[in-house]
């Protein structure tokens, strides 16, 4: 192998690394704020398990972040909670900060 390929290598592999990373703090995410949408709706311990799952796994929806909030948004007003886009779209960006502090203490 040349150096080039060592370094195209390299490349590719930190790139597989950074989308790996990236996937699993946006699912760390998604459970975190499942957990705040939970905690709101008053939730025993296993059904906020169980939604903290179905939030993540509605991110599968389509790409970005408009299905998840969309799934809050309709859960917490069906559950009667008084919220917000604004409110559901800041819980997100608060629960991505944790979740990168969490992912980057597990390293």
């Amino acid at each position: 192998m040349t150096t080039f390929d060592d370094r195209e290598n390299a490349f590719e592999n930190k790139f597989a690394h950074d989308q790996e990373m990236s996937f699993r703090v946006t699912a760390r995410r998604n459970k975190l704020v499942g957990q705040w949408a939970a905690a709101k709706m008053g939730l025993t311990a296993e059904e906020t398990d169980a939604y903290a799952k179905a939030v993540v796994q509605a991110d599968f929806e389509e790409a970005g972040d408009e299905d998840v909030i969309r799934k809050l948004l309709g859960d917490l007003i069906a559950a009667g909670v008084n919220t917000s886009d604004e409110e559901v779209r800041q819980a997100l960006s608060d629960q991505m900060v944790e979740a990168r502090r969490q992912m980057m203490e597990a390293k």
